[in-house]
């Protein structure tokens, strides 16, 4: 599997490497240890040294660094109505399939091959990379990376897939579980009790009402969506059909637009929690970024979350297409996966060599 330009005298094509990436099955990070191995061995090979290897992945070539690249090594799962083996990377025409050939194999395995073509040795500045792990489940690596105190350079490279496209910002995030309580007594008599299901229903419609009225309007050009979206994901309550509500589960997720929605939505989610005896718990509360770089002449961002949004600096997602992350057959292109090794260099070069 591993044939590196120091054991064949030449370097493995961009296909090849993530061919490689693919095999590996990341799940739930199953084989975790085995691909940062392999990242580990081509890295080394063309000079980058190891800084810190645990469950994540640091190395860096040079000082000085001005540029990280940081991207995630496990997929998510699949479902048995595939079309290929998931683990094998598939050709068909100018599309290759595979579990994770589009989120995000294709991005490490571009830089890889972008730093592979590049003359290191010509480099003014390092370039430092972060390969991390659990990213679609709670994003635990990235966040182990920061509480271990590691720091990044000026410009953040994050590889996830946006069909080529280079986004400079992306929209925060405020989530919720909701709690409700209640008094189970049989629905016959519902006078006696006190139904948790209704407190979570009257809850949620006079929040739904503050937030088309509040928040909904008051919108932001620079994204895609351009106003802050609630989303309820879950509900779950009751236990039996003649029976009062003793307990109801709601949880909540806006994509926040704008920074001041964030303290908006907390206040009036308090006022409500008291309202209703809700026990409210904020589950992620993110905010929203947006950069202009110089060598970067378009506005685009994300309305999706991503691991840019953990990190400070001047942060560019840029990846593969098209975008078929968590679909079944999941797969990119040839030409796309191409064009993003040529937009690595290109970056390398601007942020590394001729500044």
């Amino acid at each position: 599997m591993m044939k590196f330009k120091s054991d064949s005298g030449e370097n493995m094509d961009v296909v090849d490497i993530l061919k490689d990436l693919v095999s590996f099955n990341t799940i739930k990070d199953k084989e975790n240890e085995k691909i940062i191995n392999y990242i580990e061995k081509i890295l080394k090979s063309i000079g980058f040294k190891t800084e810190c290897k645990k469950k994540y992945l640091i190395m860096s070539y040079g000082l000085n660094t001005n540029l990280a690249f940081v991207g995630h090594t496990d997929t998510v799962e699949f479902i048995d109505t595939w079309n290929t083996n998931p683990f094998k990377l598939t050709k068909k025409d100018d599309k290759l399939y595979g579990l994770g050939s589009c989120d995000m194999k294709s991005g490490i395995a571009s830089f890889i091959k972008a730093l592979m073509d590049t003359d290191l040795t010509r480099l003014n500045y390092g370039i430092k990379v972060f390969f991390t792990y659990s990213e679609e489940q709670n994003f635990e690596g990235i966040k182990e990376i920061i509480s271990d105190g590691n720091t990044f350079p000026k410009y953040i490279l994050v590889g996830e897939p946006t069909n080529n496209i280079a986004l400079t910002g992306c929209k925060g995030l405020l989530s919720y579980e909701l709690n409700f309580n209640g008094i189970k007594v049989h629905s016959s008599n519902p006078s006696k009790g006190k139904s948790a299901n209704s407190s979570c229903i009257n809850f949620l419609y006079e929040l739904e009402k503050f937030y088309n009225e509040k928040i909904k309007n008051d919108k932001n050009t620079k994204y895609e969506i351009p106003f802050t979206t609630m989303n309820i994901g879950i509900l779950n309550g009751g236990s039996a059909i003649n029976s009062v509500s003793a307990h109801c589960k709601a949880t909540l997720d806006f994509r926040i637009a704008k920074d001041e929605h964030i303290d908006i939505l907390k206040n009036i989610i308090n006022k409500l929690s008291i309202k209703y005896d809700c026990k409210a718990n904020i589950i992620q509360e993110i905010k929203a970024w947006y950069n202009q770089i110089d060598f970067i002449k378009n506005i685009d961002t994300a309305n999706y979350f991503t691991e840019a949004s953990m990190i400070e600096g001047q942060r560019i997602i840029l990846g593969a297409g098209p975008v078929t992350a968590h679909e079944v057959n999941e797969f990119i292109t040839v030409k796309s996966l191409n064009k993003l090794v040529k937009q690595y260099k290109k970056i390398i070069n601007q942020t590394c060599i001729n500044l």
